[in-house]
């Protein structure tokens, strides 16, 4: 095989095998556009007037999550009334934007092993994600470590109900019991991370 189809080949492959690099976001607009965000995700405790559980913490969160999150509201296809109307006028600049501010406020991680939730069964195929053998999860999956434990308790019941989709959580979900779901939930808003927005 000649040098060139050899070159050609190579770039071919680095085409289709490259990560698209991120645009980059203006902090400062998306600080302007978080304004709105701070109206319910920066008061500590706020909740979700039906069903009732208190707005998920986002200070920490990851850019991969905040960002399949904000799409998915906006295109209807993950549901909620009060999200969707938020989302559904941002454009894709303005979403590159709020996860520029959303950056400026640190990153928090899951750092559980399968080793410390031995006590917590049905979380020992949680942290193959959400701990730290997922750190090479992509897209990153989201932090859970200090979130709320009645908005894990929701968004697993979601998954587990089909309301919420597009991944493998619904499968997981789909074979966990009621205490699964509340070990899990315990279990990860009692660790340190997520922080109520305060920018």
């Amino acid at each position: 095989m000649n040098i060139r189809l050899c070159a050609a080949f190579a770039l071919i492959a680095a085409l289709i095998c490259a990560k698209p690099v991120a645009a980059e976001g203006d902090p400062e607009q998306g600080r302007q556009l978080g304004f709105t965000c701070l109206g319910c995700h920066g008061i500590e405790g706020q909740r979700n007037a039906y069903p009732s559980f208190r707005v998920p913490r986002l200070g920490g969160q990851g850019r991969d999550y905040i960002e399949n999150a904000l799409r998915a509201y906006r295109d209807g296809t993950r549901p909620h009334p009060t999200m969707h109307a938020q989302a559904s006028s941002l454009t894709d600049t303005d979403i590159e934007n709020l996860l520029a501010w959303f950056e400026t406020s640190g990153t928090a991680s899951d750092v559980a092993t399968a080793e410390q939730v031995q006590a917590v069964a049905a979380a020992q195929v949680c942290v193959t994600c959400h701990g730290v053998d997922g750190k090479g999860v992509v897209p990153q999956p989201p932090v859970l470590a200090g979130q709320h434990a009645d908005y894990i308790v929701h968004a697993l019941n979601q998954y587990k109900e089909g309301t919420r989709t597009g991944n493998v959580m619904v499968a997981f979900a789909a074979a966990l019991s009621e205490s699964d779901i509340a070990l899990i939930a315990d279990y990860y808003a009692s660790q340190d991370g997520l922080e109520t927005l305060s920018k």
